[in-house]
């Protein structure tokens, strides 16, 4: 495959304007920036919500309210986060998915120690019962992976019939709590994966750069965005989420592959 995907992560749960002045928070502001992002390159966005005082949350009236208003702008693939918020219900972290219908959802794989001050709880329960939600709404999961026992986990869920094949894994790396960012690690987790799975990656801060360029490179597919680096370089605050998009799409053709377009996106995850 010679097209690459990118995701861009716009806002995530936790970067506030104090981080950095352009994460879009709002539903509006969320929406034209991935409006941008789309005429930038990206074909899938990955969403996160926040409350009035900019607090992580799983409203579903958000993730409504944002959605149409991106769909009022272009046909990018959504991508809609299940853990928004630590705070959340197995019920709150499920019901936009029924509502909403996105092609694409997060399926965090496991529980981890969280920034080494909390705990990112997905109970065994929980995983079964979100990934027969997915089916039931037609949602194909995003396998989120911070640490390998992780990607064991999608095998016996897949065995059991909680996820189906063809996989689709996002490695998280240099998350506190999870692996660290380096090359190393991504392609010890990328040789774990069953054959015919699909996959990205992303590097949290100061990751971000080595990680996209080794994902390029490997046959993968990139995520970029402010959930994930508020810095487009050190020292520098990103201008906006098309920043990061331009630059991975600029790097991808230079690698002589291609920025896979919306319908490319949806023809290799099979959604």
């Amino acid at each position: 495959m010679n097209k690459t995907i990118i995701t861009v992560a716009t806002t995530g749960a936790w970067p506030s304007k104090q981080d950095n002045p352009n994460v879009p928070l709002t539903p509006q502001e969320i929406a034209n920036d991935v409006y941008e992002c789309w005429k930038a390159g990206a074909a899938i966005a990955h969403l996160h919500m926040r409350d009035d005082n900019g607090k992580g949350t799983m409203s579903k009236e958000k993730f409504e309210e944002t959605v149409a208003l991106i769909k009022e702008k272009c046909d990018i693939i959504l991508n809609l986060t299940t853990s928004g918020d630590l705070n959340a219900t197995d019920e709150t972290r499920q019901a936009h998915l029924k509502s909403v219908k996105p092609e694409l959802a997060s399926y965090d794989c496991g529980s981890m120690n969280w920034m080494h001050n909390s705990l990112f709880i997905n109970h065994p329960k929980f995983l079964e019962e979100l990934g027969h939600t997915m089916q039931e709404y037609g949602v194909k999961p995003e396998i989120e992976i911070f640490d390998a026992g992780m990607i064991y986990n999608s095998f016996y869920y897949q065995k059991k019939g909680v996820l189906k094949a063809p996989l689709h894994y996002q490695f998280v790396l240099g998350a506190a709590g999870g692996m660290t960012a380096t090359i190393e690690n991504l392609v010890f987790l990328k040789n774990l994966i069953p054959e015919g799975s699909t996959w990205s990656a992303l590097g949290i801060g100061k990751g971000h750069i080595p990680i996209m360029l080794a994902a390029i490179a490997m046959g993968g597919h990139v995520r970029v965005g402010m959930e994930d680096n508020v810095y487009f370089g050190p020292g520098e605050l990103a201008k906006s989420n098309a920043q990061f998009v331009e630059r991975a799409a600029n790097i991808i053709r230079a690698s002589s592959k291609e920025v896979a377009a919306v319908e490319d996106a949806r023809n290799i995850l099979g959604l």
